[in-house]
């Protein structure tokens, strides 16, 4: 048996210490520190404006009067709150005075348009939706609270109260994320899921209460709210946070201003740092290392990182449904290629592409599974029960990623069963994409696959089967844009004759991508 076992029992399942069954998922990050360190500085955010400084003690209580706010507007536990706003420190506070009242929050991308908002709203039926005003709302259903800039300004006035009285298994936030439909789904996550996080601690931050933790993105996606603030404040360290547009060469600086001894970012702004910041500027005493995930990592970037800046990067393979589980660390040996290891404690096991639950052999290719038992394993999808059963067999998660599991249990990633695409750490359905582009009148058929080009860079394409004349590009690429998020929106359009199918009428991705790698060849 090559997966993780169970040292009490010898049968698969999650190892480490379980979450209590009385769990909140922001009381575990913030009140420890609050009440053993009030003064210490929780977070530092870099802003257009200046720098602003926040300590454990002023954010619990803010995070509090905002939770009392939202009750006394009526919002009730297990209602739903859809956050609308742009990279901006609100939209954490909300986020988590949500969780503490109780409720659901639904953190959205900044970069969804209205339309795609008007169907997570439909879908995810919430009873509030709060906005900052920054960014573009539809007409909203009826029912539905709207907590606007102001309202927000009121939250933070009312007094103080205790947290939600909630579960380990109670649902703590909800994130939608591309699926294998036309439309995304909801990923519904317990309380338990940040307890289900703690594996990562010493399997791939290496992080104590002394680090100052700056990670690269806005507080508006996910990767920032888990890796920059969930993890840091749970360790009773520093997050450090820019909501300042910042161009690659700068965060260098920001790294030695700030005294951050840890950075996290996708591997491309790894390369864009290489690429446009002077050597000198990359001599950063303090930082311990760099940590990536959201896209593999090129073995290049590695190399070129440490030999310019005398620090590591440590990668981490996840997804939207159990966030990281497999890593490097300073606490391992990684391997070049190699996203790392299962972290300590996880059952991770390399099955069969169909079938069985015996997993393959080791160096054999096979489907990655997470043993249900794990903490960090998301609730469920929302409101999809046939797409959630497909997912699982017997006990174990079929992620969709296929891997094999080598002699010393290093894991070798090879793609995704469900080909889906990876844009700045998002992952992006091709069927989403290809639903939007064939509603333009003179698109008969779409085809959308990731191609990486020469120099560690991906680009999305889409192959384009016509209602008659062709259409002028710009015009294809301005619809794309008007229904999808910027990340979503294809790089380069080719108009084709047909599209290649499979006899069961699927689309052949890989001979599109073919035909991309012989044009380039």
């Amino acid at each position: 048996m090559q997966e993780h076992l169970s040292i009490s029992t010898g049968k698969p399942g999650f190892t480490g210490e379980l979450p209590p069954s009385d769990f909140n998922l922001t009381r575990y990050c913030i009140h420890k520190s609050a009440k053993t360190t009030p003064d210490k500085t929780a977070l530092v955010i870099i802003g257009t404006d200046g720098v602003e400084s926040w300590t454990y003690r002023q954010i619990e209580t803010r995070i509090l009067s905002m939770a009392a706010g939202l009750q006394k507007m009526g919002l009730r536990k297990a209602d739903r709150l859809f956050i609308r706003m742009g990279n901006c420190f609100d939209y954490a506070l909300v986020f988590f005075a949500a969780n503490a009242a109780g409720m659901v929050p639904i953190p959205a991308s900044s970069q969804l348009t209205a339309k795609e908002v008007s169907f997570l709203l439909e879908d995810a039926t919430p009873a509030a939706i709060a906005t900052d005003g920054t960014l573009p709302i539809e007409q909203l259903p009826s029912g539905i609270k709207l907590i606007d800039h102001d309202a927000i300004k009121k939250l933070k006035q009312n007094q103080p109260q205790g947290y939600s009285a909630t579960r380990a298994d109670d649902p703590a936030f909800l994130i939608y994320t591309s699926g294998t439909t036309s439309h995304p789904k909801g990923v519904l996550h317990a309380q338990r899921t940040v307890w289900g996080r703690r594996p990562m601690y010493r399997d791939w931050y290496d992080i104590c209460a002394n680090d100052r933790l700056l990670h690269a993105g806005a507080f508006n996606w996910t990767y920032t709210l888990g890796t920059g603030l969930f993890d840091p404040w749970a360790n009773g360290a520093t997050s450090i946070i820019c909501t300042a547009k910042t161009e690659p060469a700068s965060w260098p600086h920001l790294i030695r201003q700030h005294k951050a001894s840890i950075f996290a970012a996708v591997p491309s702004l790894y390369r864009r740092i290489l690429k446009y910041a002077d050597s000198k500027t990359l001599q950063m005493p303090t930082l311990r290392h760099g940590l990536t995930a959201g896209e593999p990592q090129p073995a290049s970037i590695e190399d070129q990182w440490h030999q310019t800046t005398g620090t590591r990067l440590y990668e981490a393979l996840g997804m939207s449904e159990i966030s990281t589980y497999i890593s490097t660390s300073p606490k391992s040996n990684g391997r070049q290629g190699s996203p790392g290891k299962p972290q300590t404690g996880r059952s991770i096991a390399i099955l069969p592409q169909t079938g069985s639950t015996k997993p393959v052999a080791r160096n054999t290719t096979g489907v990655i599974g997470v043993h249900r038992t794990d903490p960090g394993l998301m609730l469920g999808y929302w409101k999809r029960p046939i797409e959630e059963q497909a997912m699982y067999r017997g006990n174990w998660f079929i992620t969709g990623d296929t891997a094999s599991m080598d002699d010393d249990g290093y894991i070798w990633f090879t793609g995704r069963n469900d080909d889906m695409m990876n844009a700045m750490g998002y992952r992006v359905s091709p069927v989403e994409v290809e639903a939007v582009l064939c509603n333009h009148p003179n698109i008969h058929q779409a085809g959308v696959v990731q191609v990486n080009l020469a120099n560690n860079v991906s680009i999305m394409a889409a192959f384009l089967v016509c209602h008659g004349d062709k259409p002028d590009i710009e015009d294809v690429r301005a619809h794309a844009k008007k229904y999808l998020a910027a990340y979503k929106v294809p790089h380069e359009y080719h108009f084709i004759p047909r599209l290649p199918h499979t006899a069961s009428g699927k689309i052949k991705r890989s001979q599109l991508r073919d035909q991309i790698s012989a044009s380039l060849s």
